[in-house]
């Protein structure tokens, strides 16, 4: 019988990165697009942490189903660790990948050091335990937009030893090396844990 697992976002993008990850494990994965009864969970939380947690319990408890929960964001070294938290609403209300990486593009206009980093935690709830990981990728904030694949700041980060975009890499790589796919590999083997005792 196929094992379910709620991923708490509508965030397409994140949907199918997770899916990449956890394949091997056989579940059926389902979103908040595919519950739109539920909720919008605020994201009223000082970290990255007390966010994904939120959001993961949130439904766990709601449905009493295994929920796997993240809060990734970029920080960039010259503006202060900004955006921070607040990385998916930096542009205002409909943000999209343009808008974002604009915003970020034009703060950065005059900046010499370009040092960023992503981070991603992960928090897997059932609705009587949590448990969290975190993934995190260095690298520095490009000149320009280059790139067509990933969403949000992927087309102006270039990872530590790379020349090349998150958005310019085959999904596959992004995944390996990414502060979230750091993080799913963490959460993948929580999770076969979870599902397999």
């Amino acid at each position: 019988m196929m094992k379910d697992l709620i991923v708490a976002t509508k965030n397409k993008g994140k949907v199918r990165e997770i899916k990449h990850v956890l394949k091997p494990l056989k579940l059926r994965i389902l979103s908040l697009l595919d519950l739109p009864q539920l909720p919008d969970i605020k994201e009223t939380g000082r970290t990255f942490e007390e966010n994904a947690v939120k959001k993961a319990q949130t439904i766990a408890k709601r449905l009493n189903i295994k929920v796997l929960a993240d809060d990734s964001g970029l920080e960039v070294y010259a503006l202060g660790g900004r955006p921070g938290v607040k990385s998916a609403r930096y542009s205002g209300p409909h943000p999209t990948s343009g808008k974002l990486c604009s915003k970020l593009l034009k703060e950065m206009r005059d900046k010499k050091d370009r040092r960023a980093k992503f981070t991603c935690v992960i928090a897997i709830s059932r609705p009587n335990k949590t448990i969290i990981v975190k993934g995190i990728c260095k690298g520095r904030i490009a000149l320009e937009m280059k790139g067509k694949h990933g969403f949000g700041y992927d087309p102006v980060f270039i990872p530590e030893w790379h020349d090349k975009t998150f958005a310019q890499m085959p999904m596959y790589l992004k995944n390996r090396i990414s502060h979230r796919g750091k993080a799913l590999k963490k959460a993948k083997a929580c999770l076969d844990r979870i599902f397999t005792s």
